[in-house]
């Protein structure tokens, strides 16, 4: 029945091109089929009916004729017959049902022979447990973004000479069938955002929604009715104002138009191509898409290029670009020690110290570094490269109070007690020892505790005594004596009588 079509459609006067295009099969194999009516002075025209080409196909392909009858005689598959009806029956694949014969049943016979004998002999049953092929309705205008990623092979960097496998992010739309490319030697959540926003700025607009391949930077759980999506991710969506729609795990059908296009971006775009950095390759890649992919001419568009059907269709339909551009970020979680600071990528980031033993969520962009607490920012710092960031203000009082209260602040502090405080204090603070800010601590602190006045006075006892020390002080309140005695020479007062060395050299 092809063959009869093919020739009646040729008769039609259709092209042998035409004919491949509209009855699937291979220009090569049409010529193969038209070559018996060439030969024999036939041309378009003709006029004959289905039974008149019938007969004459019979003559020309006597083999073809009744195809379902042949390859019936297959001894050791005509004998388990009711066996392979029951596996397909149940929703066993036909490959699978071909390998227990062999295995189990001892059939020596291909698996092509197989699917001959069960096209012929079970054709009903051989359809059985398959499940149909459900064509998806076309995109509207600006309605589908389909997201895929793969690897396009190896590279290696002029300027550092090391290779790297690269991989290709590609975004389609369907409408338009318009491809985006965005190599890169990492597909992490940084790099995953930056080629979504680079698409959008390419397409001057954003498709309504986009199913995306599941990969770990976009989509940590595919489900069908709850995917559970990067927060990375997610803030793109809001803030592009799109709809995230993963595709299902093992469903290339849930994203056709880019399924195979990573193979076509890799032997059109960079196949017998080199490239001397990473920005270059991008830019060669925008090109690419714009002078290259978007001037194909799919069939779909009725002669027009993809460039031109997004420009005049797609990109009024798709959703405008937010004033700001988004700042990429990465979430990760970190755990707050009982330093009070929490490791974020080598680096220690200080968090307020009630936060202590707590696991946090870390937005980490290009300029700050955010925790979270059950959604609300607990903390920001500024991201550096390396080493520690840390904010006094986050340590317990008593601990940041060693690291806030310096020289300055107690010089500034014990002045207000009195002189004889600030004098004490000064020369405390003579000394570069870490001992002696903390003692210069310590006498301002006991203004806290004790009448400053009692403080003033038992610093002027400790300096008159010629022991101006916080021990000092802190004996002299704690006992309540204001004024030292001062020490006698133990001679109740009576005049020395001096002698030279003299005397006790004498005889």
């Amino acid at each position: 029945m092809d063959l009869i079509e093919l020739f009646m459609h040729w008769d039609a006067g259709r092209s042998k091109s035409e004919l491949a295009v509209s009855l699937g099969m291979d220009r090569k194999t049409v010529a193969k089929y038209l070559a018996p009516a060439e030969a024999e002075g036939l041309s378009p025209g003709l006029g004959l009916n289905a039974e008149e080409w019938r007969d004459m196909v019979a003559g020309w392909f006597p083999t073809v004729v009744d195809g379902r009858l042949r390859q019936v005689s297959w001894p050791e598959f005509d004998a388990r017959i009711e066996w392979v009806r029951e596996q397909l029956e149940a929703g066993v694949a036909g490959a699978v049902v071909h390998q227990r014969l062999v295995d189990e049943h001892g059939v020596n016979a291909s698996q092509r022979s197989f699917y001959r004998w069960l096209a012929a002999t079970l054709p009903d049953a051989g359809r059985a447990g398959r499940k149909p092929t459900v064509l998806k309705p076309p995109s509207a205008p600006g309605e589908l973004g389909e997201v895929d990623y793969g690897m396009l092979g190896h590279w290696r960097d002029p300027e550092t000479g090391r290779g790297h496998r690269v991989w290709a992010f590609v975004l389609t739309l369907p409408f338009s069938k318009l491809p985006f490319v965005y190599p890169t030697t990492r597909m992490d959540q940084t790099v995953w955002t930056n080629a979504h926003v680079a698409a959008f700025e390419l397409f001057e607009g954003v498709p309504r929604r986009i199913t995306s391949d599941n990969l770990k930077a976009g989509v940590i759980r595919p489900d069908l009715y709850d995917p559970k999506l990067n927060r990375a991710y997610a803030e793109l969506a809001e803030h592009y104002g799109t709809l995230l729609d993963p595709a299902r795990g093992n469903r290339p059908k849930d994203k056709p138009h880019v399924e195979r296009m990573v193979q076509y971006v890799r032997g059109s775009f960079w196949a017998g191509r080199s490239f001397t950095s990473m920005a270059q390759m991008r830019a060669e890649a925008v090109r690419w898409c714009r002078d290259v992919a978007g001037a194909h001419k799919p069939r779909a568009l009725a002669g027009q290029t993809s460039w031109e059907v997004l420009a005049a269709v797609e990109r009024p339909a798709l959703v405008p670009l937010p004033p700001r551009r988004l700042e990429p970020a990465e979430w990760r979680t970190a755990m707050v020690g009982s330093d009070c600071h929490a490791s974020v990528k080598g680096v220690l980031y200080s968090v307020p110290y009630q936060l202590v033993g707590t696991r946090l969520d870390v937005r980490l962009s290009g300029t700050t570094v955010e925790f979270h607490l059950d959604g609300a920012i607990a903390k920001v710092h500024p991201r550096i490269a390396k080493g520690r960031q840390t904010d006094l203000s986050d340590y317990p009082p008593a601990a940041a109070g060693f690291f806030t209260r310096d020289a300055a602040w107690c010089r500034e502090n014990s002045s207000l007690i009195g002189p004889a405080a600030a004098a004490l204090v000064e020369g405390l603070l003579e000394e570069p020892a870490v001992h002696r800010i903390r003692a210069a601590q310590g006498i301002i602190r006991l203004a806290g505790t004790h009448r400053p006045e009692a403080v003033e006075t038992a610093c002027a006892a400790a300096i008159a005594a010629g022991d101006p020390t916080l021990k000092t002080v802190r004996g002299l309140l704690t006992a309540g004596v204001t004024v030292l005695p001062v020490r006698s020479n133990g001679d109740n007062g009576a005049g020395a009588y001096l002698r030279g060395p003299g005397a006790f050299t004498a005889s």
